[in-house]
């Protein structure tokens, strides 16, 4: 895994680079989170290949238990990738429901989450 740093007026963002899924369970989650907070990152970008897919599968509660911990940390979350691929609709309504606001985005491309997590 690597982190590339990206500066956007003065905003530091992290964005995880890595060929595997890097983010398995809740846990893998909270170290990754912890290790960039205390790294003075309080804005992250993910891919969407590096998140196990039971994550996009909301009745796992996956998702809900990761998100949670990124809002307990008040860390912005860009995951950037094709969600299409995953049919449920409970998933397209909470993409759209959390794409309204700012803490968690789901968005198609690495141009996409950069611009809006660094507004």
């Amino acid at each position: 895994m690597k982190i590339e740093n990206h500066i956007i007026a003065s905003v530091k963002i992290a964005e995880i680079i890595s060929e595997e899924i890097i983010i398995n369970s809740a846990e893998d989650g909270s170290d990754l989170l912890g290790n960039l907070y205390y790294s003075d990152y309080d804005k992250i970008i993910i891919h969407e290949k590096n998140i196990n897919p039971d994550f996009f599968d909301l009745k796992t509660g996956l998702a809900g238990e990761i998100l949670q911990k990124f809002s307990n940390f008040r860390v912005r979350l860009a995951l950037v990738g094709n969600f299409e691929k995953y049919g449920s609709a409970s998933l397209k309504q909470f993409i759209l429901e959390s794409n309204n606001g700012k803490q968690v985005n789901f968005l198609s491309s690495l141009p996409e989450a950069l611009k809006k997590i660094s507004s």
